[in-house]
């Protein structure tokens, strides 16, 4: 069966779709020892190198990654300024590389999911695919009912509206106050900005969900885990991926899944 170059070397941890689309634009990829055109198909037969080094895409199994994200790590590669970054901490890998699904502020601390599946990330990130972000935000003095209406309405930021899906205080009282915030975009500081906008500063923001998947309370700062079958499976159908491709062997377990998750409309997956 063939695939779309960019698509194959995307799903392998090579770079999102846009940089394998440069890669092609300079000249850099080759398949068969001729330099590669957007849009070609690639079978399983074909030769494909960067820079004239083969790669080896046979097997490549999609791996996702739990990590605790504290606070002073960037979510960054590299930095100019030498500050500690999220992929120091990640364990190196023999083929592909990891991509961070999203972000976090150098102050947030919390859940960050890697994958080598740079097309999953891709959907993970998505606005169409709706995927929730759940988050404990601690906040100087307490929301008034208005102040959460209009959170729940919706807010203009840089002329897009924004808002939270749902807003439920979970504890404190006085001047600091918990709060549990979901909502389905990962806009840069979104969180800190919404409520920033009711003239509310954010003391302390803990992402502890993305999507199905839940930062673990014994999975400590500046650690991580790698999820299981079962995780990563739900993780794929959240965002309907084909699991089958990634070596879904027990088709009960996965019947399972899809039936409970995939439905012909992403956008209503998280509607409850």
């Amino acid at each position: 069966m063939s695939e779309r170059l960019q698509k194959l070397l995307a799903s392998s941890g090579i770079g999102s779709r846009r940089q394998v689309e440069e890669l092609i634009r300079q000249g850099r990829l080759t398949v068969n020892n001729i330099p590669a055109q957007l849009g070609i198909r690639i079978n399983g037969d074909d030769q494909i190198k960067i820079d004239g080094k083969k790669l080896n895409l046979n097997q490549q199994k999609c791996m996702i990654l739990a990590y605790h994200k504290p606070v002073g790590e960037i979510t960054t590669r590299h930095d100019t300024m030498w500050r500690p970054t999220v992929f120091k901490s990640l364990p190196i890998l023999q083929s592909g590389r990891w991509v961070v699904v999203g972000r976090l502020d150098i102050n947030t601390q919390g859940l960050l999911l890697f994958t080598t599946d740079g097309e999953l990330a891709n959907r993970l990130m998505h606005p169409k695919y709706r995927v929730e972000r759940e988050y404990a935000v601690r906040v100087l003095g307490p929301l008034s009912q208005g102040n959460i209406q209009r959170l729940l309405s919706g807010i203009v930021l840089e002329g897009r509206l924004a808002r939270f899906d749902r807003i439920i205080k979970v504890g404190g009282n006085g001047i600091n106050n918990w709060y549990q915030v979901i909502l389905h975009e990962g806009r840069n500081r979104i969180v800190r900005r919404l409520l920033a906008s009711q003239g509310f500063l954010v003391s302390r923001l803990i992402r502890v969900r993305y999507g199905t998947v839940v930062l673990r309370r014994d999975l400590h700062p500046g650690c991580w885990e790698k999820l299981d079958r079962i995780q990563v499976y739900k993780l794929l159908a959240s965002v309907g991926y084909d699991i089958i491709s990634h070596q879904a062997r027990d088709r009960e377990l996965v019947s399972g899944i899809c039936s409970q998750y995939l439905s012909s409309d992403a956008s209503t997956i998280w509607s409850e």
